[in-house]
């Protein structure tokens, strides 16, 4: 509600994006409102009790809820996964395959249920990044497949440049 009172947003044009606790809140917004036109969720937790048993942080869950999964029941709670029967915003979803902080597997399930849902979604895994992508090639890809998703779904101007010239730049001489 508030962001829709800032003079220059369009109610009707809104959309979200988060990476990890983003990412989480991405789907968890999935579940919980229709306000929005788009959702780009990164490296996000879908499913806060699979995702205990697969990540090499535990402090910060067992802090959060309380103990483990099996002596706490907020992680059924606060776990987006609950909400499948809710999800209709269109969502790109976008994740790493080297993550070990929220393993990519966690958007492999979201995108799962977006697509049993009938959900417009798109999944891109980088192969060779983590929790962020930080190889310097996919940092023009990721940038592009947000701007695509949400001139797509919101309108506006596609990005203002060539995607494969911001690939193949200097640094990367193609050989021939």
């Amino acid at each position: 509600d508030s962001l829709a009172k800032i003079p220059w947003v369009d109610e009707n044009r809104m959309g979200v994006m988060g990476w990890s606790y983003g990412g989480y809140m991405m789907m968890w917004l999935e579940g919980h409102t229709t306000r929005f036109k788009a959702i780009a969720s990164m490296m996000g937790v879908y499913d806060l009790r699979s995702m205990y048993g697969a990540t090499e942080e535990l402090w910060f869950p067992e802090w959060e809820f309380g103990g483990q999964p099996w002596n706490s029941d907020l992680y059924q709670k606060w776990s987006p996964s609950n909400f499948v029967k809710n999800f209709k915003t269109p969502a790109l979803v976008i994740t790493g395959q080297k993550d070990y902080r929220v393993p990519y597997t966690q958007s492999l399930q979201f995108f799962t249920a977006l697509q049993k849902m009938n959900v417009p979604s798109r999944l891109i895994i980088f192969k060779n990044d983590g929790h962020w992508p930080n190889y310097v090639k996919s940092m023009p890809l990721y940038y592009n497949a947000h701007l695509n998703w949400f001139h797509k779904y919101l309108g506006g101007s596609p990005a203002p440049w060539n995607m494969k010239k911001m690939v193949r730049n200097m640094i990367f001489k193609e050989k021939k």
